[in-house]
Order: structure tokens, then sequence, then C-alpha cells
């Protein structure tokens, strides 16, 4: 092996290290994939369509 493709290697090794480390840096800052809870609006409808699934919808 020559000295040349040993470089190559150890900066590659070195950049896929630190993408790995970055990914879990983002992933833990961003919240572990947690999804605020959006603010409750008024329900609108379009024409005959509801702005809900009619699943979630209360039957009276």
């Amino acid at each position: 092996m020559t000295v040349a493709l040993a470089v190559v290697l150890i900066l590659l090794g070195l950049a896929s290290l630190a993408a790995i480390v970055g990914t879990v840096v983002l992933v833990i800052k961003d919240g572990r994939g947690q999804i605020p809870l959006e603010p409750p609006v008024r329900p609108w409808t379009a024409g005959s369509l509801p702005s809900r699934p009619y699943s979630t919808l209360r039957r009276i």
C-alpha cells in the first residue's frame, strides 16, 4: 500500500467520522424527531369538505 493511498483512506475515514458525528449532533439538537404541537385554529371548509379528516370529526 502506497503512502498516497494511505493518506486518502485516512482522509476518507475522517470525513466519514465527521459526517456521522454531525448527523448525531443535529438529530439531538432537533429534538429527536418530536414534532411540536400546532396551535389550534378555527376549522375551515372548502365547499362541503371539512378542514379535518372525516374520521376525526365528532359524531353527534
